[in-house]
C-alpha cells in the first residue's frame, strides 16, 4: 500500500492513509457501527480551508473513523523476515501529529542508549526519540549536521554520542544528554599522508577508548586514535584488491568474538559489496561476507548482525556469518538505492535507501532510510 500521505485520528490516535474522498471505513464489524453523516459545510469556514477532522465512534464490535476532507485507509503493519529473526513494522513511528516526518533529509545512522532512547542522525542534526516514537531531545545546527555514522558508549556516569561528519571533515564526540562537544578529530596531519580530502563515513570506539574513524568518502584510510584525540596509527587504501577498501563506509565493533574486531562494510568493492575483519591494530583476518549489494554500514546484538544495504533491503548474519533474514526487500529499480523518494511514496515494509540500524534490548531494530524527507522505521521483533 502507497502511503500517499499518513495522519493520525485526533479522537483515537489511530493512523490511517489520506486519499482524495470522503468516506469512513469500519475497522472490524463492517454491519454493526455508528456514523456521524459528513456535511459540506464542516469543510469549509469562509475562505479558509478548515483543519482535517476525524470523528470516531466506538461500539463493542467495531469502530470506524471519518475523514472530514479526504479518504483514510488505516495503515496496517507488515511482517517480514524468517524465524527467530520475523518482524513487524510500527505504521507512522517517529512521525509528528500531522503524520509527517519531523527530522527532514536522512543520510546517516541509529544508535540506542542505556534508557532506551533512538538517536538517529539527519543532515540538520541528530533527533533523539523516545520508544514509543515521541521527540525527547533534539541537537541541532552547524555543529550536529551531516552526521553519518554515530555510535554512543557509556563513560562513567555519563554516555557519549561519537560521530563520523563526512561532510565537516572531522570525526566528533558528544554528550548525549547536554549536547556537549568535549572532542574534535580533524585529519591527522602526524600520519605524514598527503591528502586533498578528508570525509569520514564511520566511526567506533575499542574497549580501551580508542577510536577508529573511516575515512570512507575520499582515501579509504582508516585511522586510529587514543581516547583523547591523539593519532597513534592508520591502515588500509583505495582499490578493489583483497586487502583494500572501494568505500570503506560503514564499521563496528564485532563483539561476537574474542577478542572483539572490526567489521568493516566495502561498500562499493567490485565485482560486489562485502564485509571484512580486521583486529584493532589493523591486521587483516579475511573475508566475512562476499557478494552483497552496497552494504552501508552494521550493527551486533548477541550473536546477530544487521547489515543495510542501500538497494533497499537488510540483511541479518548470524553467528556463522549466514545470511538468516533479509528485511524490507524493495524489487523496483527505480526507488531501491534512491534518495529521492518522497513521504508520500513511500510503501510500508518496502525501504528504499537503507542506511543505518540499531538493536534495542528487546531485539527490536530501528532502521534509518537515506531519504529526502527523512525516514526512520521501527520492527518489532515477532517473539
Amino acid at each position: 500500500m502507497v502511503n500517499q500521505q499518513v495522519r493520525r485520528c485526533l479522537t483515537c490516535d489511530r493512523l490511517f492513509h489520506a486519499g482524495c474522498a470522503v468516506r469512513s471505513i469500519a475497522l472490524t464489524n463492517q454491519n454493526s457501527y455508528h456514523r456521524r453523516p459528513v456535511d459540506h459545510k464542516d469543510l469549509h469556514s469562509g475562505a479558509s480551508m478548515m483543519k482535517l477532522s476525524l470523528v470516531c465512534a466506538v461500539t463493542a464490535a467495531s469502530t470506524v473513523c471519518l475523514l472530514s476532507a479526504d479518504a483514510a485507509e488505516i495503515v496496517k503493519p507488515v511482517r517480514m523476515g524468517s524465524g527467530t529473526m520475523t518482524f513487524d513494522t510500527v505504521p507512522g513511528w517517529g512521525l509528528g501529529d500531522d503524520g509527517k516526518s519531523v527530522i527532514g533529509a536522512t543520510h546517516g545512522g541509529v544508535t540506542i542508549d542505556k534508557a532506551g532512547n533512538i538517536y538517529t542522525s539527519a543532515d540538520i542534526g541528530v533527533f533523539v526519540f523516545s520508544p514509543d516514537g515521541k521527540v525527547v531531545r533534539r541537537f541541532v545546527g552547524p555543529e550536529y549536521s551531516n552526521i553519518h555514522d554515530l555510535e554512543i558508549h557509556a563513560e562513567g556516569d555519563d554516555e557519549f554520542i561519537y560521530g563520523a561528519r563526512n561532510a565537516a571533515a572531522e570525526g566528533i564526540k558528544f554528550h548525549a544528554q547536554t549536547g556537549d562537544i568535549v572532542l574534535k578529530l580533524p585529519f591527522p596531519k602526524e600520519s605524514g599522508l598527503d591528502l586533498k580530502r578528508f570525509a569520514p563515513t564511520a566511526i567506533t570506539v575499542a574497549p580501551n577508548g580508542d577510536i577508529i574513524l573511516s575515512d570512507g568518502y575520499a582515501s579509504n584510510y582508516i585511522f586510529k586514535f587514543d581516547k583523547t584525540g591523539k593519532y597513534l596509527s592508520h591502515f588500509g587504501e583505495k582499490g578493489n584488491g583483497l586487502k583494500q577498501f572501494n568505500t570503506a563506509h560503514g564499521m563496528t565493533l564485532d563483539t561476537r568474538y574474542n577478542p572483539p574486531r572490526l567489521l568493516i562494510c566495502d561498500r562499493n568493492h567490485k565485482p560486489n559489496g562485502r564485509l571484512l575483519h580486521y583486529d584493532l591494530d589493523g591486521k587483516y583476518i579475511g573475508e566475512v561476507v562476499t557478494g552483497l549489494l552496497m552494504p552501508t554500514s552494521v550493527a551486533v546484538q548477541g550473536d546477530y548482525v544487521s547489515v543495510p544495504d542501500l538497494k533497499g533491503r537488510v540483511w541479518i548474519l548470524d553467528k556463522e556469518n549466514t545470511i538468516v533474514a533479509v528485511l524490507g526487500y524493495n524489487s523496483n529499480p527505480a526507488t531501491r538505492g534512491a534518495k529521492g523518494v518522497p513521504q508520500e511514496k513511500w510503501i510500508e515494509g518496502v525501504f528504499s535507501g537503507t542506511h543505518g540500524s540499531y538493536w534495542d534490548k528487546d531485539g527490536n531494530l530501528y532502521v534509518q532510510d537515506w531519504n529526502v524527507s527523512g525516514r526512520i522505521i521501527k520492527l518489532v521483533r515477532v517473539k
